[in-house]
């Protein structure tokens, strides 16, 4: 069972049902096979294994199939069957899944990258398959043919992608911690626009097409709402993580988002709920509270002989302030400071004990989370890492269960 990161009390978490062990490098990928009790796992040993629930109550591997390179992610779509996996040899692999889940019949091998490939998603309504890759680069394949569409090179590595089969639109995260909006057409493309808003690489990203909401979670531990639909440049910002965000899931009935970080944290945040946006930063010479010059002020400094003083900000106001005047620390859930967080006095006097109410639980997955996925329906959740070792946890104490119409699989 999970337990906690934060001291305080909860009686809801995560209940751990299974653990599958068996790899021999990093679990990079693994998926949950819809209506049944089945996990699907892709790996740096060159696997992939179809796992199945026996009897005994452990899963065992129906599929195991070796491939020429290690797998780096896949995209799986359970109606057809149809799985694709990325290679750190820069190909996608098609193979096809049998009804029974004990065979794999291998369909296609598309050259999509000259490097190591982050992320991909299947489309059948068009028929592609999209994919990122570290040679800096989103490619876009007919699957029905073969051959690339279209490709477009960023300036660092493209890490992470999300897709709306309806526009065709990508999403895609890259080491720079930029997002870049690209809308994908037959042999063409066009940039629509950069989102900027990481101080970090963006490890994961999740698009909600119903709310038209995409959640980004990078190196610098935060999740980032971007309001897409509201055209008004909209962002919540979410602080909880200790640790680099690899893993979202933004669950749509019951508007909740789940988000998982390297050193293991569970995170789930209410978005059903008021929140603000976080200030923008403020620039000033001086501490905008008692005037006193910052190092880099040669001239007050030298006018009033005084020394000068570092600058910090207020996290709820924005102002540029000395440490004597930011001393005190709190917690600020509504601007998504979870945990306590530099605030100037005169905004710290304005917090009451209400606003400190928590607006999300965190939980710990004791090992490192490189994937997650989630079948809402059942309230289940599959996280896996570097360990080796695939967990699979009963979520319904913390999100509920028969959740979300809407969601699908990666």
């Amino acid at each position: 069972m999970a337990a906690e990161i934060h001291s305080r009390p909860q009686t809801a978490r995560p209940v751990l049902l299974n653990k599958i062990e068996g790899h021999s490098d990093a679990v990079n990928a693994a998926v949950l096979i819809p209506k049944e009790d089945g996990v699907i796992t892709v790996s740096e040993d060159r696997t992939i294994r179809v796992w199945l629930k026996r009897d005994s109550g452990q899963y065992w591997p129906s599929i195991f199939h070796t491939v020429s390179s290690p797998c780096s992610c896949m995209s799986y779509h359970h109606d057809s069957r149809r799985i694709f996996i990325g290679q750190d040899n820069g190909a996608v692999v098609e193979f096809l899944i049998s009804e029974d889940f004990n065979k794999m019949n291998h369909v296609k091998t598309y050259p999509a990258h000259q490097n190591r490939v982050s992320d991909m998603v299947f489309s059948l309504e068009s028929e592609w398959v999209v994919s990122t890759g570290h040679d800096k680069s989103v490619s876009w394949m007919c699957t029905q043919s073969g051959s690339m569409l279209g490709r477009h090179y960023f300036t660092a590595w493209a890490s992470c992608l999300q897709y709306d089969h309806e526009t065709q639109h990508a999403f895609v995260g890259d080491y720079s911690g930029q997002i870049t909006l690209l809308k994908l057409e037959k042999q063409t493309y066009s940039t629509i626009t950069t989102l900027k808003g990481h101080e970090g690489s963006i490890g994961a990203l999740w698009w909600d097409p119903v709310q038209r909401l995409l959640f980004s979670g990078a190196s610098d531990h935060s999740v980032i709402m971007w309001d897409i639909g509201g055209r008004k440049g909209r962002t919540l910002l979410l602080q909880g993580h200790h640790e680099r965000v690899q893993a979202l899931r933004y669950l749509q009935l019951t508007r909740q988002l789940v988000s998982c970080s390297a050193d293991g944290g569970i995170a789930v945040w209410n978005m059903d709920t008021q929140r603000e946006e976080a200030p923008q930063w403020l620039d000033s010479d001086s501490c905008q509270k008692c005037e006193q010059p910052f190092f880099w002020n040669i001239k007050q400094m030298w006018d009033t002989k005084t020394l000068g003083l570092r600058q910090h900000h207020c996290r709820k106001c924005g102002k540029a302030v000395c440490g004597k005047c930011s001393s005190k620390r709190s917690t600020f859930p509504i601007m998504g400071f979870e945990f306590p967080v530099r605030v100037c006095d005169a905004c710290f006097d304005t917090i009451k004990e209400e606003d400190r109410t928590p607006l999300a639980t965190f939980h710990e997955g004791k090992h490192n989370i490189a994937h997650m996925d989630m079948d809402p329906s059942r309230g289940l959740m599959v996280t896996c890492g570097s360990d080796r070792i695939v967990k699979i946890w009963d979520m319904t104490q913390v999100v509920g269960c028969s959740l979300a119409t809407g969601f699908s699989s990666r």
